[in-house]
């Protein structure tokens, strides 16, 4: 295969959360806008306003409270069933112009872009952005290249270009837009990776590029050798369009404020249990381990620091809610010890395997067996149509004062009907 034959886009949706937030608020368009993570602690997610100001992703909440409150930051903690429905649009969307597509995260996709001739690549990628754009109201960026490691350089330069489309393929100037590419901006550069190259010389995608991949291959490793080489116009990944079926589930929360009774936890793990197993259920998996796990907050001092985990080995495959949960909570009494003040606790099935694969166990009941499987899919039904948890279990609390803080949260729900808004005529 010729490797000036690949043309691989990537579509990288811009402030992604931010952008969907404005989709449903068009008054904070062109303001300084950031989203908080879970419990309202850091910034994951800023505007092009907000970076002006000098606000930095994974900072600390409480650091910029002042720039927030001096230049009328508008601020939103995170609405992941928002995002999450706003990215399958964007995703069903990004579909219609390639066959074979992968989905890399939330919020970015490479495309197969073979099919189109190398003078309508540019064209194309207008093209994509402007439909992305109507369709779903969200802003993306694209950059096209013979590599999955270039075109994630050439979506960085692209989102500093108005355009916003950058295509490095018979590109005459890739080396000089790869000199602006900082060596910690590079995919598959982390920090440690970053601090390495730096100190012997190596500050700029172009500078790695170039860099001899003995020497290379002798002081990093495999994978440093395939981001040189892709730099390189090599290819080392290709497109993987068929995601492989997740082998863990974890679901954790840090508290909102710190907990300390059994029965506070046991609402908690319940209802970790009730979004771990609808996830397995909807990807047609089972469980054959269940891991509960508690801890106090690390910042404590070391006399009132406690953690801990407990597995539990279920009998039988599952992906049956009410049998999780008496196992989950069976793990959680093992491990819960009186005076510690909780700060956050968790669950992780283990070992998921898919539903098709294991017959029916020797002692258990067919009738009961379909039962419970039909009562699980009204569940997951029933919470599709009216929204997360509208059916739960009492075990699962009502009050959950241990709940996740979202004190900016924008309560934007596109699964519930009473947020569509309503077009009245004269």
């Amino acid at each position: 295969m010729l490797y000036n034959n690949n043309k691989i886009a990537l579509v990288d949706c811009n402030a992604f959360y931010v952008s969907c937030e404005r989709l449903f608020n068009p008054s904070i368009e062109k303001k300084p806008v950031v989203v908080l993570s879970s419990n309202d602690g850091c910034i994951i997610s800023r505007s092009a306003e907000a970076k002006l100001l000098g606000i930095k992703m994974g900072e600390p909440y409480f650091k910029v409270k002042k720039i927030v409150k001096e230049n009328d930051v508008k601020t939103f903690s995170t609405n992941f069933s928002l995002y999450g429905d706003i990215s399958r649009r964007v995703m069903k969307t990004l579909k219609q112009f390639s066959p074979q597509m992968e989905i890399y995260s939330i919020d970015e996709a490479f495309l197969d872009l073979s099919s189109i001739q190398n003078k309508n690549l540019l064209e194309h990628g207008y093209n994509i952005r402007k439909t992305v754009l109507k369709w779903t109201g969200i802003p993306t960026s694209i950059g096209i290249a013979t590599t999955k490691t270039l075109s994630k350089a050439a979506n960085y330069i692209a989102k500093k270009e108005k355009s916003g489309v950058i295509n490095l393929i018979d590109s005459k100037n890739i080396d000089k837009l790869l000199s602006g590419v900082k060596i910690n901006d590079v995919w598959g550069v982390g920090r440690q990776l970053t601090k390495f190259y730096i100190k012997n010389g190596i500050n700029t995608a172009y500078e790695l590029k170039n860099m001899h991949n003995g020497w290379i291959k002798k002081n990093t490793n495999v994978f440093g050798s395939r981001t040189a080489m892709e730099l390189k116009g090599i290819p080392c990944s290709s497109l993987e369009p068929h995601q492989p079926k997740r082998k863990n589930c974890c679901v954790s929360r840090s508290f909102r404020v710190k907990v300390t009774k059994l029965e506070e936890l046991n609402e908690a793990v319940t209802t970790h249990c009730l979004n771990a197993a609808e996830k397995i259920r909807l990807d047609k998996q089972t469980v054959k381990k269940i891991t509960v796990f508690i801890r106090t907050s690390p910042f404590q001092t070391k006399s009132n620091y406690y953690a801990n985990s407990q597995d539990m080995d279920l009998p039988i495959r599952t992906n049956d809610s009410i049998t999780l949960i008496k196992q989950a909570l069976n793990a959680l009494k093992i491990i819960y010890k009186e005076g510690y003040r909780y700060q956050k606790t968790g669950i992780i099935l283990s070992g998921l395997k898919d539903v098709d694969i294991y017959s029916k166990n020797l002692f258990s009941t067919i009738n009961d067996d379909e039962k419970r499987i039909q009562l699980m899919k009204a569940i997951d039904n029933t919470n599709i149509k009216y929204g997360s948890h509208a059916l739960s279990i009492a075990q699962a609390g009502i009050k959950k004062i241990w709940n996740t803080k979202k004190q900016h949260s924008s309560k934007i729900d596109t699964s519930r009907f009473h947020f569509l808004p309503t077009v009245r005529t004269l």
